[in-house]
């Protein structure tokens, strides 16, 4: 295995994010200004909508998808079956759309739109073609997606039941981690062979981390993306500069970040990966 294996992801883990947008032109705008995306249309000519790609050097980070409803990001968490994964869904109190294949025969994936019991939206994905998201963890890439909850351990409880999530004794800024045991494994025996040396001294199950879990003091539960920056100020000024909104920023023990805002209000959060000693 080397760098260029592709990245794949077990069930359980989130692998992929669509930006939800009204003007998908003006988002490839923004994010294309602010992280250096370059877009690649999916849909064929004449089907009504856009889906496109948006990617680094060739590595896919995610998608920009037109919408009718206000600005927003989705996250999608892998899965193997998306069918029986949406029932279960339903059955621990949540919502979900019917399953839909996406590219032409279904080639890239099966999805399938859902809202937990709290009223957070996220998706299932169910790769085939489209692995998921393949720019992480660099500038530019996306980092992790945040569950924010007024009661976290309620909000916790049904993805616990769904996909087997845990809740580290880890720390970093407004929230706790959250893990899949096992995810580091697969890291280590398929995309990522030295992450085992690379972690040397890290928290015990750091490399089974998947996302946090985030307290919110008001509003409504929902799923939060964070995308990775060489410099967070001057990311932030950027944003700024774009059109879009700076609403706060706060230090972690890893990161420094900026809570902001997209042109057409989407939220999101720029980080900065600055460990301490």
């Amino acid at each position: 295995m080397t760098d260029a294996t592709p990245r794949t992801y077990p069930q359980g883990v989130p692998s992929w994010i669509d930006l939800r947008t009204p003007d998908p032109d003006a988002a490839e705008a923004f994010y294309g200004g602010l992280f250096g995306w370059s877009f690649e249309e999916r849909l064929p000519p004449g089907v009504p909508g856009s889906y496109r790609i948006a990617s680094v050097d060739g590595r896919e980070v995610g998608a920009v998808a037109s919408s009718g409803d206000p600005a927003r990001w989705q996250t999608y968490v892998a899965v193997d079956d998306a069918d029986a994964v949406a029932a279960r869904v339903v059955a621990l109190g949540g919502a979900a759309s019917a399953p839909e294949d996406a590219g032409a025969g279904g080639a890239a994936g099966r999805s399938v739109d859902c809202v937990d019991p709290r009223g957070a939206a996220f998706g299932l994905w169910q790769a085939r073609a489209r692995l998921g998201s393949q720019h992480i963890n660099a500038p530019g890439g996306w980092v992790f997606s945040d569950l924010r909850a007024t009661e976290p351990d309620a909000a916790l409880a049904f993805y616990a039941d769904l996909f087997g999530w845990l809740v580290s004794d880890m720390q970093e800024g407004p929230g706790a981690m959250l893990r899949l045991p096992g995810y580091g494994d697969h890291l280590a025996a398929t995309s990522d062979p030295s992450i085992r040396e690379r972690q040397v001294g890290a928290p015990e199950g750091f490399a089974d981390v998947i996302g946090a879990l985030d307290r919110l003091d008001a509003g409504h539960d929902d799923w939060h993306v964070a995308f990775s920056c060489a410099d967070r100020d001057a990311a932030a000024t950027r944003v700024e500069e774009l059109g879009g909104r700076v609403t706060g920023t706060w230090e972690g023990y890893w990161t420094r970040a900026a809570e902001v805002e997209d042109a057409q209000g989407a939220p999101f959060r720029l980080t900065q990966f600055v460990p301490r000693g």
